[in-house]
């Protein structure tokens, strides 16, 4: 059954995409926008949100911090001053560092963190009294499929992943009773500014594009669990079952680390 059947037509939809201006953001912005979807832009580069607008005087450009609570609040309010509604927000905003434990810092958690697990918790805060009171409307965030289990380079990364996609879950549960659409999404390697600085092999790559079409496809079916490539990542969630006797020493032998 799906979540939220007006998914699948996104002709006057309004959309709130946040992390809009480079990789999987900019893709899904260019594809909803030719679907016929309104959509407000957010991210911390104007810049690069404009060049992703380009000329469409409909979309609207809301350049905000995901660490700042503030930004959040004023963005909302800006939204809903042009908006009678919001029916999709997408968090998609994140940082990425390959660290191993003898590469960790309190700076780089700290970073990751604030960027991949508050700024999603700071921004469905702001987001949420709207939901709730329209009793309609969705919310996609998107976490990855290193959350799915330990892995050599994602010490941070992951952990953040996986506290997302809990987060996701917990959402679920207590905002379908009000009709309000939860999905988590969870992609594998995507050819983007941050998978651009890996060393090694990414197995599956796919383009931004291609992550964006999987997005939708996702959203219009109706998955809470939105994840791609299938040929990657069903494997990477049937691997996260093994004992962890059999996951550690897969994990090795896979990545070479």
């Amino acid at each position: 059954m799906s979540l939220n059947p007006r998914l699948r037509d996104w002709q006057g939809q309004h959309v709130w995409l946040i992390g809009a201006g480079h990789g999987i953001g900019a893709a899904l912005a260019r594809q909803l926008r030719a679907a016929g979807a309104m959509l407000a832009l957010s991210g911390r580069s104007e810049d690069a949100l404009r060049a992703v607008a380009g000329d469409d005087a409909h979309c609207l450009v809301l350049p905000l911090d995901v660490t700042r609570e503030q930004d959040w609040q004023q963005a909302c309010g800006q939204l809903l001053q042009r908006w009678p509604r919001i029916d999709l927000v997408v968090m998609l905003a994140g940082d990425y560092r390959a660290v191993r434990a003898w590469q960790l810092t309190p700076q780089l958690a700290r970073q990751m963190v604030e960027v991949n697990l508050l700024g999603v918790m700071y921004g469905t805060a702001a987001v949420m009294p709207t939901l709730l009171r329209q009793r309609h409307g969705s919310i996609a965030l998107v976490a990855s499929v290193a959350g799915w289990g330990g892995m050599p380079n994602a010490l941070v990364y992951g952990a953040t992943k996986a506290a997302v996609n809990h987060f996701a879950q917990s959402l679920f549960l207590d905002l379908r009773p009000h009709g309000i659409g939860v999905h988590v999404v969870n992609p594998g390697f995507v050819d983007t500014r941050l998978t651009a600085q890996n060393d090694f092999a990414m197995p599956a790559l796919i383009s931004p594009e291609q992550a964006a079409s999987a997005m939708l496809a996702g959203l219009a079916r109706g998955d809470f669990d939105i994840h791609f490539p299938r040929r990657f990542s069903l494997l990477l969630k049937l691997a996260s079952h093994l004992p962890y006797r059999l996951y550690f020493w897969l994990a090795h032998k896979v990545t070479g680390l």
